[in-house]
C-alpha cells in the first residue's frame, strides 16, 4: 500500500443548527477567531506533511468554497473539489474520495473540528501502523452529544453514537485516519435511523477486525456547529492558538 498521507476536509451539511448565519454561506467559511472556520483543518493537514488535499462540500456554496481557497497555492498545498449534492452523512461524504485516494491512506477532519495539537505526531504514527485506521479522542463533559469510546485501557472496544448513558467520557473527535478498505465498508452500509451513514459504523467494523487503534489528544478540541460550541472555540483560539 501507498503510504503518503492524502488529507480529506469534510465541508458539507446545511449547518441548520447555525441557522440564519448558514443560510447564506458554507458554515465552514464562518470566521474563528483572525480567519475562516475551514482554515484551521487546512493549516492541521499541511502541518503534517500533506500536500494534496480533498474538500467535500454541499452544492449550495461550492462557488463561495472555491473563491476563497482557490488552488491551494496560498497554502503550500494543491486542492481537489468534490460535491456531496445532499446531505447523506459523514461516512457517505467520505466516499467521494475514493477516486482523489487512489489507493492512499487519507487523514480526514471534520471542517467544523478545531483543536490545539499539532496533527503530525499522530500522522507519524499512523504511517507507523501500516494501515487500518486511527481515531483521535478527546475527554469531554458531554460525552452524550458525540460518539463515545468504550475503552479497556488503551484498548478501543466499541464506539457508540449519541449513547444516553456513556461508557466513558471520551468523545471521538471528527479526526480520523483510514487506508483504501474504508470504502469497500462504506458501500456495506445502510443509512441509519437519522438517515445517514455513520462513520460510527465504518470505524466499528474496523474495530471488529482489529484493525483500529486511537490516541487521545492533549490540548483543547472543540467542534463549532452549535452556537454554543461556536462561541467557545472563539475564547479558545484567542486564549490559546492552536499549533
Amino acid at each position: 500500500m501507498n503510504m503518503r498521507l492524502k488529507g480529506v476536509i469534510l465541508a458539507g451539511g446545511t449547518a441548520s443548527r447555525l441557522f440564519p448565519l448558514t443560510k447564506v454561506t458554507n458554515k465552514h467559511l464562518l470566521p474563528v477567531g483572525p480567519k475562516p472556520m475551514i482554515y484551521y483543518a487546512i493549516e492541521k493537514l499541511v502541518g503534517a506533511g500533506i500536500e494534496d488535499v480533498l474538500v467535500v462540500t454541499g452544492v449550495h456554496h461550492v462557488g463561495s468554497v472555491v473563491n476563497l481557497l482557490g488552488s491551494g497555492k496560498d497554502f503550500n498545498c494543491r486542492f481537489t473539489y468534490k460535491v456531496q449534492d445532499e446531505a447523506g452523512g459523514i461516512a457517505q461524504a467520505l466516499g467521494l474520495a475514493e477516486n482523489f485516494a487512489s489507493g492512499s491512506p487519507v487523514a480526514v477532519i471534520l471542517g467544523d473540528n478545531i483543536f490545539q495539537d499539532s496533527l503530525k505526531q499522530h500522522a507519524e504514527a499512523y504511517t507507523e501502523q501500516g494501515g487500518g485506521a486511527r481515531i483521535l479522542i478527546k475527554e469531554v463533559s458531554d460525552p452524550e452529544r458525540f460518539g463515545v469510546a468504550e475503552l479497556d485501557g488503551d484498548k478501543l472496544l466499541s464506539i457508540e453514537e449519541k449513547p444516553e448513558n456513556p461508557k466513558s467520557n471520551f468523545a471521538v473527535t471528527g479526526i480520523y485516519f483510514f487506508d483504501g478498505d474504508v470504502y469497500d465498508i462504506i458501500r456495506t452500509l445502510k443509512p441509519s435511523g437519522r438517515g445517514e451513514m455513520e462513520i460510527t459504523d465504518v470505524n466499528n467494523d474496523y474495530i471488529r477486525r482489529s484493525r483500529m487503534s486511537c490516541s487521545p489528544l492533549n490540548g483543547w478540541w472543540s467542534d463549532a456547529g452549535t452556537f454554543a460550541s461556536f462561541d467557545y472555540v472563539q475564547k479558545l483560539v484567542k486564549e490559546a492558538p492552536p499549533e
